[in-house]
């Protein structure tokens, strides 16, 4: 398959998991991705593994929370690869604690990487995509937008990418941006396997007990996810915009 030829498509927080799951489909399909990430050494591990297969594929080191950052990144972005044409939000973390032992830290971390950084990263790209009058717009969000105990920053971010989500595809539709979110559910990624850990647990249990509570009985995969990314990223979800697809085996 080729949805991607010509593309140029912009995944954030691509070192690991998701996001590297995501790259890697969409430079599969012919996409020349740019692999966002905090560290040098991570998108090159990411970029190098696509160039090795065939892909293209270039790393750019950038701190979402850093807007002078971003900026630059998608200006560079756009000078080696062109575009940029679609853009993956991903980038994420975790800080997990019940509210009443939740430090401002903690809350701060977590609103800044995975909300503020979206905003960043959308409002730098969407300046080349309405100069194109084409673009794809794709945020992770989350099952624990719904609600999810510990998580009441992770929540609120995830939350909030939905409304982000809704309002942008209404004002940038007129420009031929479609923009969509994808909340995934239990996902196994090195994300949920540190959660394991600092709770206890392994991350085979972990999985296992939330596996139980799934009615496919199963994780995810980084991949799977990956795949809805790129159909909302495609020309194949032409008039989908403004929605939040859950993918979650299920999961209520």
């Amino acid at each position: 398959m080729s949805r991607f030829s010509g593309r140029t498509a912009v995944v954030t927080g691509a070192a690991q998991g998701i996001g590297a799951a995501t790259a890697a489909r969409l430079a599969e399909e012919g996409a020349a991705v740019a692999v966002l990430d905090l560290t040098a050494d991570g998108v090159r591990a990411t970029a190098d593994a696509l160039t090795a297969k065939g892909g293209t594929a270039r790393g750019f080191a950038c701190d979402v929370t850093d807007r002078q950052a971003v900026d630059a990144a998608m200006a560079a972005v756009a000078a080696e690869l062109g575009g940029p044409h679609i853009l993956v939000n991903n980038a994420g973390i975790t800080r997990d604690n019940l509210f009443f032992k939740m430090s401002r830290d903690d809350w701060d971390s977590v609103l800044n990487i995975n909300l503020t950084g979206v905003f960043h990263c959308t409002q730098a790209a969407q300046r080349y995509m309405v100069e194109q009058r084409y673009g794809k717009i794709v945020s992770l969000s989350s099952r624990s937008a719904l609600g999810n105990r510990g998580q009441a920053n992770y929540a609120a971010a995830k939350a909030g990418i939905q409304g982000f989500t809704a309002t942008l595809a209404i004002e940038l539709g007129p420009f031929g941006i479609n923009v969509n979110a994808v909340a995934p559910g239990y996902i196994a990624t090195p994300m949920t396997a540190a959660t394991a850990e600092r709770v206890g647990s392994s991350p085979q249990e972990h999985q296992k007990l939330a596996a139980e509570r799934t009615p496919l009985r199963r994780v995810g995969r980084p991949e799977e996810i990956a795949s809805v990314v790129a159909f909302l990223a495609s020309d194949d979800a032409s008039y989908v915009s403004g929605q939040t697809l859950y993918v979650n085996g299920g999961a209520r």
